[in-house]
C-alpha cells in the first residue's frame, strides 16, 4: 500500500510540470483508481482533511486583488483560495456585520456598505459594489453564493464597465436564461435535455394558472420563475388548497426576487434529487466533476449532501454528466454551475430542475472528492485562462465519499424556524490533519446570529474511505459539536445520518415524510440525573471559585478565611444549598427541577436529585473540562457555565463518549430563583399568540370578533425570506389583534390573543 501511494503522488507531482491537455498520465490513473478502489483513499495529498492534486498549470495568479461582494462562510471560503494564490482580497460588510466579523478581518481590505444592517440596504447596492471594487483597485468582484451572485442586471454592470473590472462568474445572457424557470425549460427541450411536464407560459392569470394546474394534475408544484433555495415554491395536494398557495408563492417570491411571477409543474412524488458539477471557460471547453446527491431535504432546502451519490450505475453517472455538459452549452456557460435534475425513484429516468448559475453551498463535498479547488478553478477562468482539465476523461476518479450537514441556528423542534442570538460557546469539533473533517464557517464564538441574514453557522464536512466511513465520520463530528443555548439542528442532522434508510443509501426527497417521526427532536428532553447533577456542579464550582482548583485543600490552606473557596462548608454544620432549574418545553410551559447540594469538608458534595441522594466530586478546569465522580463512576465532559447581567445562571455540557449520558444538555437557574431559593412555574395565558421568531407581518388573516378553530392559520410571519403561518393555539374567538400588514415583531412578541368561546358568547 505504502508504494502505491508513493507511486500515485508521484504522477500527480509529475502532472503539475506537464500540460494536462496533451498528458494521458491522468486517464491511465483513472482507470488504474476503478480497477483498485481500495488505494483510491490515498490518491492525494492530505492537507486540512482535503484531498488535494496539483493540477494547476499557471504559474501566475490569476488577479492581483478582487472584492467579494458577499459576507459569513461563502466569504471567508474565496479568502482563503485568495490567500493561497496570493490575491488580495477587499472584503464588504454591513452595519449589521461590522468591521470585526470574519469576513472582513480575514480580508486585507474592508469596507463598510450601506446605510443599515438589512440586505436590500447593503449587500444588494449594485453602484455601492462597483463603487467600491473601482476606489479599492480590485480587478475582479467574486460574488459567491445568493445576493448578487445570478443578478443579471449586475454582472450587465460589469460587462459594460470600462473592461477593467471581472465577473468571476457567467455571463449575463446564461444568468437571465437559467434564471428563468420558463425560459430555461424551453431552452432545455430544445436541447434535448429531458424536462419535467408543465406549464411554462407567461400569462399569469390566476384562473388559467388554475385551469393549467388542472390539466397537470394534481399533486402539482408552484415555482417562482426567478426561484430559488426553498422559496417561492409550494407543492398543492388538491385543488381545492390551489388559490391560497398561489398567493402565498407569488408574495414569496416578489419579496425574495422582485418578481412574482410562477410555473406549474408536475409534482414528483418520490424523486431523488441529483445534481452535476459542471465548469466552463472562454475557449469552448467544459467538463463535469461528477455528481452530488441532496435528497435529505426540509422545505425543499438541503440538509445533507454528498457526493458521489449512492447506488447509480457508472452508465447513468455518465449520461447525467453529459446531459449537464449539453445543458452547459447550451447557454455558453464559463465558470462553475450546477445542473440539478430530479431523478425517479428505481428508475434511470431524469428531469431537468434548473441550473444555479454560481458556485454551490455544497461544492465541498466535490471538492473533497476531486481534490480540485473550485474556487481556485473560478478564478482562473474569470482572469480568461483555460480550464486546467479540458477532457473530461483527466477528470479524477471519485476518492472516497463525502457528506456535507449545515449547522443552522434554528428550532428543529418547532417546524424549523430560524434562531438569532449570541454564540456564547462555540467548539467546532476537531478538524487535525488527516482526520478527514473541515468546517467551513463564517462566525466565531461571542458572534451573533442575526436576523437580518442566513441562520448558517457552518457547514460540516467529512470525507471518508466510502460511504460508511464518512457517515460514523460525520456523526462522531457531530456529537463534537458544542454550541451553547442558541438552539441548532445538530441533533435533528445526526438523527438524519444515523436513520438505517439513510445509511441504506439511495433516499428520495420524501425522506422526512416517511420518517419524520424516526428524527424529529423535542425543544428540550427532561435530563437524566447525571446530567443534573453535572450541571449542577459546574454551577456551585464556579459559584466558589473553584475553576482551575484540583487541591481544595491545599487552596484553602493557602487562601483568606473569606475567599469563595471556604463557602462550602460551616464550622457546626454544612452547607446546604438548593438549585431550581427551568427546563422550556414550549412557550406555555415551563418545568421545573429541584436539587439539593450539601458541601463536605473535602469539597465533594452529597446531592439529592429525584429523592436518589449521590456522592460528588470533581475539577472544573479553565479549558472547560468538567470531570467528575458520581457514587464512583467517574465522568468527563465539556461544560460551559455563564452568570447572566440580571443574576441568572445557564449551563451546558457535552458528552461524546459516555453512553449512559445524554449528548447534550442545556440548563437555567432563572433571575428569579436565586441559588438556595425555588422559583415559581409561570405559565402563559394559553390564548396568547406569539411569533415563534424574529420577522416581519406579510398577512393578518383574521379580524377581531373571528371564531377560529385551533391550529387555523391567523397571521403569516415572514423570516429569513420564508413565510411562516402562526395558528390559533385553540378554538375560540380573535379578541385582540396587536399587530398589522408590514410590522415588525420580535421573536415572542405578541400578535393576537384568543379568547375563549364561552367567555365571549357570554358577554354578549
Amino acid at each position: 500500500m505504502a508504494t502505491s501511494s508513493f507511486l500515485l503522488h508521484h504522477i500527480f507531482r509529475q502532472q503539475h510540470r506537464r500540460s494536462i491537455s496533451n498528458n494521458s498520465s491522468v486517464r491511465s490513473l483513472n482507470r488504474f483508481l476503478r480497477t483498485n478502489p481500495r488505494l483510491n483513499y490515498d490518491s492525494g495529498i492530505q492537507r486540512e482533511g482535503i484531498i488535494h492534486h496539483n493540477f494547476s498549470t499557471e504559474s501566475t495568479r490569476p488577479f492581483d486583488s478582487i472584492l467579494i461582494a458577499n459576507r459569513g462562510e461563502i466569504a471567508c471560503r474565496i479568502i482563503e483560495t485568495c490567500q493561497k494564490l496570493g490575491v488580495k482580497t477587499v472584503a464588504i460588510y454591513s452595519s449589521g456585520d461590522t468591521r470585526f466579523c470574519k469576513h472582513a478581518s480575514m480580508a486585507d481590505e474592508a469596507v463598510c456598505i450601506g446605510t443599515g444592517p438589512e440586505v436590500k440596504n447593503s449587500y444588494l447596492l449594485m453602484d455601492d459594489v462597483l463603487h467600491i471594487a473601482k476606489s479599492t483597485g480590485a480587478q475582479a468582484i467574486h460574488p459567491g453564493y445568493g445576493f448578487l451572485s445570478e443578478n443579471a442586471d449586475f454582472v450587465k454592470k460589469l460587462e459594460n464597465h470600462d473592461g477593467n473590472l471581472k465577473f468571476i462568474g457567467p455571463k449575463s445572457r446564461a444568468i437571465e436564461i437559467m434564471g428563468s424557470k420558463s425560459e430555461s425549460k424551453i431552452l432545455m427541450d430544445a436541447a434535448g435535455v429531458p424536462v419535467v411536464p408543465g406549464y411554462n407560459g407567461s400569462d399569469q392569470s390566476e384562473l388559467l394558472l388554475f385551469e393549467e394546474a388542472c390539466n397537470i394534475g394534481f399533486p402539482c408544484l408552484i415555482k417562482a420563475v426567478s426561484g430559488g433555495g426553498g422559496k417561492g415554491m409550494r407543492i398543492v395536494w388538491k385543488k381545492e388548497d390551489f388559490y391560497d398557495a398561489l398567493q402565498s408563492c407569488k408574495r414569496e417570491a416578489a419579496n425574495s426576487f422582485g418578481d412574482s411571477a410562477v410555473i406549474i409543474e408536475r409534482y414528483l412524488t418520490a424523486p431523488r434529487h441529483v445534481e452535476v458539477q459542471v465548469f466552463g471557460d472562454e475557449h469552448g471547453n467544459a467538463v463535469y466533476l461528477h455528481e452530488r446527491d441532496c435528497s435529505v431535504q426540509r422545505r425543499h432546502q438541503k440538509v445533507l449532501e454528498e457526493a458521489p451519490a449512492p447506488g447509480l450505475t457508472q452508465s447513468l453517472r455518465d449520461r447525467m454528466g453529459e446531459v449537464a455538459v449539453r445543458a452547459a452549452r447550451a447557454v455558453d456557460y464559463v465558470g462553475a454551475g450546477t445542473v440539478e435534475f430530479l431523478l425517479e425513484d428505481g428508475t434511470e429516468d431524469f428531469f431537468f430542475c434548473e441550473m444555479n448559475t454560481r458556485l454551490q453551498v455544497e461544492h465541498p463535498v466535490t471538492e473533497m472528492i476531486t481534490g480540485i479547488d473550485l474556487v481556485e478553478w473560478q478564478l482562473k477562468v474569470a482572469a480568461g485562462q483555460r480550464l486546467p482539465i479540458i477532457n473530461q476523461g483527466d477528470i479524477p476518479f471519485p476518492n472516497g465519499h463525502a457528506i456535507e450537514a449545515r449547522i443552522y441556528a434554528e428550532k428543529s423542534y418547532d417546524n424549523f424556524l430560524p434562531a438569532t442570538g449570541t454564540l456564547d460557546f462555540l467548539r467546532p469539533p476537531s478538524t487535525a490533519e488527516g482526520n478527514g473533517v473541515r468546517v467551513d464557517s463564517g462566525v466565531r464564538e461571542k458572534d451573533t446570529v442575526s436576523v437580518y441574514y442566513d441562520p448558517m453557522i457552518s457547514k460540516l464536512i467529512v470525507h471518508g474511505r466510502d460511504r460508511d466511513d464518512a457517515i460514523k465520520k460525520l456523526i462522531n463530528a457531530l456529537k463534537q459539536y458544542q454550541v451553547a443555548w442558541l438552539p441548532t439542528n445538530i441533533d435533528f442532522v445526526m438523527a438524519c445520518a444515523d436513520h438505517e434508510a439513510f445509511r441504506r443509501g439511495g433516499v428520495t426527497t420524501n425522506f422526512l415524510e416517511l420518517y419524520g417521526d424516526d428524527v424529529r427532536v423535542s425543544g428540550a428532553k427532561e435530563p437524566s440525573d447525571i446530567a443534573l447533577i453535572l450541571c449542577s456542579l459546574s454551577i456551585i464550582l464556579s459559584m466558589e471559585g473553584r475553576i482551575g482548583v484540583q487541591n481544595i485543600e491545599k487552596e484553602r490552606r493557602s487562601s483568606s478565611p473569606w475567599s469563595k473557596l471556604s463557602g462550602s462548608w460551616r464550622i457546626h454544620n454544612k452547607l446546604k444549598r438548593s438549585i431550581s432549574f427551568i427546563l422550556p418545553y414550549n412557550e406555555n410551559e415551563e418545568v421545573t427541577i429541584d436539587i439539593t447540594a450539601t458541601s463536605n469538608r473535602d469539597g465533594s458534595f452529597d446531592m439529592e436529585v429525584n429523592n436518589t441522594v449521590y456522592h460528588v466530586d470533581g475539577e472544573f478546569s479553565n479549558d472547560n473540562e468538567l470531570k467528575a465522580e458520581i457514587n464512583g463512576k467517574r465522568f468527563s465532559v465539556t461544560s460551559f457555565v455563564s452568570q447572566e447581567f440580571d443574576d441568572s445562571w445557564k449551563v451546558g455540557i457535552w458528552n461524546d463518549s459516555d453512553e449512559e449520558l445524554e449528548h447534550h444538555s442545556s440548563l437555567i437557574v432563572p433571575s428569579q430563583c436565586a441559588i438556595g431559593q425555588s422559583v415559581n412555574n409561570n405559565s402563559t395565558i394559553v390564548g396568547t399568540v406569539k411569533s415563534p421568531m424574529p420577522g416581519k407581518v406579510s398577512k393578518v388573516l383574521c379580524s377581531i370578533g373571528d371564531e377560529v378553530l385551533q391550529n387555523d392559520p391567523l397571521i403569516v410571519v415572514e423570516a429569513m425570506k420564508m413565510e411562516h403561518q402562526i395558528c390559533a393555539p385553540r378554538a375560540g374567538v380573535i379578541e385582540k389583534i396587536d399587530v398589522k400588514d408590514g410590522q415588525l415583531v420580535n421573536e415572542g412578541g405578541v400578535l393576537a390573543f384568543v379568547g375563549n368561546q364561552k367567555n365571549a358568547e357570554a358577554s354578549s
